[in-house]
């Protein structure tokens, strides 16, 4: 029957009316300075993972700033984040017709209810629709299987210790090219593929793509390391309005040298245009 079928069909959800924007929101506290509860639900290994944390303050800045879209966004990870009440501050540095810079920085509180600054960012932010759509690169979309060929966490055991529980908030369907790691084999070519979406359906915009740069497992795996790596700073490149569909995540790491390494992110959406870029650097674990 109509009915029954309708029933057994899963809802997708929106943008604006998913588990993401949930735990995105801000309560504005006073003006520029906004309440939040991070949620356990985005949290690898033993932290809150990077880019749900820049979605947060990307989102801040967006209700600061006159223009709602980020182009650009740098943050300095300063110390680890953990679940539980935080407080975003952030100041309108300028703005400008098409273009307006902010600042933010996230905080929590220590046992003697003293803040700790956990991230700070400095971005700017325009209307990502105002646009012109002239394209002229030699940037291509990462070869990859289709995917359904592709293999997701649900397919293997956690190859980490800790909480995976951001997995379960997310469609990541890797590379078979690039799983070398969790089969006790890494390639040693420090690459991630993958196939990326929110677990409920949600399309994404711009400031999930916050999220997608930094929610891969590390390449660090495929370099034949273990363990948490953490990010020291942040770039994202915010290029396009995405389309709805699963975007395509590729990360490259060409250099690993005194402890640090780079993480070069490239994000397509469905209509194969190239919709984010970014930049890490981050700390491993030798030995």
């Amino acid at each position: 029957m109509p009915e029954a079928a309708s029933a057994a069909t899963p809802t997708r959800a929106t943008i604006g009316d998913s588990e993401f924007d949930r735990d995105t929101a801000l309560t504005a506290r006073a003006p520029g300075v906004y309440d939040i509860d991070l949620s356990a639900g985005w949290t690898i290994i033993n932290a809150v993972n990077g880019g749900y944390l820049l979605a947060v303050l990307g989102r801040a800045l967006a209700d600061t700033l006159p223009h709602a879209d980020p182009f650009t966004i740098s943050a300095h990870y300063l110390t680890a984040s953990q679940p539980g009440p935080a407080v975003v501050r952030t100041e309108t540095v300028r703005t400008g017709r098409t273009l307006s810079t902010g600042q933010a920085s996230l905080l929590q509180y220590d046992e003697e209810g003293r803040e700790v600054e956990r991230i700070r960012v400095l971005a700017s932010y325009g209307d990502l629709d105002a646009l012109p759509d002239d394209v002229r690169t030699t940037a291509a979309p990462p070869a990859m299987p289709p995917l359904q060929e592709c293999f997701g966490p649900q397919d293997g055991p956690s190859p980490v210790p800790g909480s995976s529980a951001i997995t379960d908030r997310l469609m990541i369907k890797l590379d078979p090219a690039t799983l070398g790691w969790a089969l006790g084999a890494p390639s040693g070519k420090g690459e991630m593929r993958a196939w990326f979406g929110l677990a409920d359906g949600r399309d994404a915009d711009p400031l999930s793509l916050l999220l997608a740069v930094d929610a891969l497992p590390p390449t660090a795996f495929e370099i034949g390391l273990k363990g948490w790596v953490p990010t020291v700073e942040l770039t994202v490149h915010v290029r396009s309005r995405p389309a709805p569909g699963p975007l395509r995540v590729a990360i490259t790491t060409r250099n690993l040298a005194g402890g640090f390494l780079e993480e070069d992110a490239e994000v397509w959406d469905s209509a194969d245009r190239l919709v984010a870029q970014s930049r890490q650097l981050a700390r491993v674990r030798l030995g």
